[in-house]
């Protein structure tokens, strides 16, 4: 009897083991096939970087240093080896059919060779009143995903973005290299670029302008822009501020926040 309980007990053991075998085989083959690619990481950015946001919160606790801006992103067409190709404008929210800022947004993985995970470049436009409210046209009166890649004009910048360490706000985050890139606004040289993707879709930007003498000549000096997607489309009651002094406001932007070519 006592041999063939422990008969018995070596078997039970095996099937214990060879069930624990199989579960843990299954778990990991799970994992594997469920692993993020790095086109996975660029279009979730493409996604996050998509819809219509606000920087409203951020411009009624401090108006001195940022206004309200709406902006507007969305898909305009796909290149051949898959990245995305997003059109880009902010405007003041009272004034969303004039944007002062349009751009194409490249969006892709990182090249393999660097350590990042997505890259984001951004092209200036071939004819920008074309492109003028894009996204808030029907499909049908948008120029054409092919005349979208042919009006994609001069690089700007870039930045590789990285996934964020554990404990931070954001998701990913990343910046245009030391050096930045070309620029002649308002008296720069160079312009830099931060960009940070938070939850819920929000997206921080900082761009910024300097001299020669590394001196900042536009851009915001506190911090980056936050923008938050705005859950109701009414706009009338988003910003308490009467027409004329959003005209003048208008006036006091372009040394400190806007870049034009």
């Amino acid at each position: 009897m006592a041999s063939e309980s422990k008969g018995w007990s070596r078997a039970a053991r095996g099937v214990v083991i060879k069930a624990l075998v199989l579960t843990g085989g299954a778990l990991l083959l799970k994992r594997l096939t469920k692993s993020t690619t790095r086109w996975d990481h660029a279009r979730f950015v493409a996604n996050s970087l998509s819809g219509e946001k606000f920087s409203k919160e951020q411009a009624s606790k401090d108006p001195d240093n940022y206004f309200n801006i709406r902006l507007l992103t969305c898909p305009a067409a796909e290149m051949m080896d898959g990245s995305k190709v997003l059109y880009f404008e902010q405007a003041f929210w009272r004034t969303p059919e004039k944007p002062f800022r349009q751009r194409f947004c490249l969006v892709k993985p990182c090249p393999k060779d660097l350590k990042c995970d997505v890259e984001v470049s951004t092209f200036s436009i071939r004819d920008m009143d074309e492109y003028k409210n894009f996204c808030d046209r029907p499909k049908d009166q948008r120029p054409l995903p092919e005349e979208v890649i042919e009006d994609v004009a001069e690089h700007l910048t870039t930045i590789h973005l990285k996934r964020c360490d554990r404990g931070k706000r954001c998701i990913y985050e990343g910046s245009t290299p030391p050096g930045g890139f070309p620029n002649t606004w308002n008296g720069a040289t160079i312009c830099t670029s931060e960009l940070a993707i938070l939850k819920n879709n929000e997206v921080h930007i900082w761009d910024r302008g300097y001299d020669e003498e590394r001196q900042q000549v536009w851009g915001p000096k506190a911090g980056p822009y936050e923008f938050k997607p705005v859950p109701s489309p009414s706009y009338n009651d988003m910003f308490s501020l009467n027409f004329a002094t959003a005209q003048s406001l208008e006036k006091r932007i372009e040394g400190s926040f806007v870049l034009r070519d």
